[in-house]
């Protein structure tokens, strides 16, 4: 499936330094503010518990983080999506 960008041939342009929000979702037993403190760091950021699953299996999050590039925002992204179930 194409994207707007994709059609367009062009990037979006995002004017840094801004707050970068990812949707996360953990398993709920995980300790969820320890491994996004592992991630971000000394950054600026905000955990903000969204909701669990219909079981209560997994628990969904937004954490917005301080970025200053794309370098640092994808870095983000993928460390996330290494420890987290699933990352948007």
């Amino acid at each position: 499936m194409a994207s707007i960008c994709d059609i367009n041939n062009q990037k979006p342009t995002i004017s840094y330094p801004v707050f970068w929000e990812y949707k996360v979702i953990f398993d709920a037993k995980d300790d969820v503010k320890k491994r996004v403190l592992d991630i971000v760091g000394n950054r600026e950021h905000k955990l903000v518990f969204s909701k669990f699953s219909k079981d209560k299996k997994y628990a969904s999050y937004n954490v917005n983080v301080l970025v200053f590039g794309d370098e640092e925002r994808l870095e983000i992204f993928s460390a996330l999506k290494h420890s987290a179930k699933f990352v948007l």
